[in-house]
């Protein structure tokens, strides 16, 4: 199992607010966009996370009301500089991201119609995908590694709770929270290492 870097080797709070605040001001085209930025930055320039590292939050994040990247911050800020850390990254995230996206909807009210415009959004929705395919690559790839290692029986059940959360949501609409309760239930029962617990030895009978 790999780890991240030792605390020595973490981010000052003010690295953590210029960080965040060049992932707010460049996080144009959704939570995707964004969530490749924060893997960028943390995992692949400076090594603060690892994959496994990420995964682990943004699954503690699923499970938070709201905005799930706001959580993923707090989380990520919290663990690399405590509490002034997490402050430092929910402002860097926050307070650029808020100020283009207000001065971005009181243009585009004026420019929506104009055909430029329009073709400019359908560029983006592609490209928009593609980067979410990118970070779902991403986030399944220590988990595919992680049961690889374990056998093959659990790939197909990491596969098969993959398949189930998907057409639970598409085909049946299920509710979110619903298909992640059901996700950790399976995963106590498949993936917890079951021991039988060793049985009492008796000691040699002595005459």
């Amino acid at each position: 199992m790999t780890h991240s870097k030792p605390p020595a080797s973490r981010p000052g709070v003010w690295q953590l607010l210029r960080i965040w605040g060049s992932i707010g001001l460049q996080s144009f085209g959704g939570g995707a966009s964004t969530t490749f930025l924060i893997q960028d930055a943390f995992i692949e320039k400076y090594g603060w996370l690892t994959e496994e590292d990420f995964s682990r939050l943004w699954n503690l994040s699923l499970f938070t009301p709201g905005i799930n990247l706001v959580a993923m911050t707090a989380l990520i800020g919290r663990r690399l500089g405590g509490l002034w850390g997490m402050l430092a990254s929910l402002l860097g995230l926050l307070l650029p991201s808020a100020t283009i996206t207000c001065l971005l909807t009181a243009g585009f009210t004026l420019i929506e119609h104009f055909p430029a415009v329009q073709a400019i959004l359908r560029g983006v929705v592609p490209a928009t995908a593609g980067i979410m395919l990118l970070v779902a690559i991403r986030f399944a790839a220590p988990q595919f590694e992680l049961v690889r290692k374990e056998g093959l029986w659990r790939q197909l059940a990491s596969v098969l709770i993959i398949l189930g959360c998907a057409l639970a949501i598409i085909v049946w609409q299920a509710s979110v929270i619903l298909v992640l309760l059901a996700a950790s239930l399976a995963g106590i029962a498949i993936f917890t290492p079951w021991q039988q617990r060793p049985g009492r030895q008796t000691s040699p009978r002595q005459d």
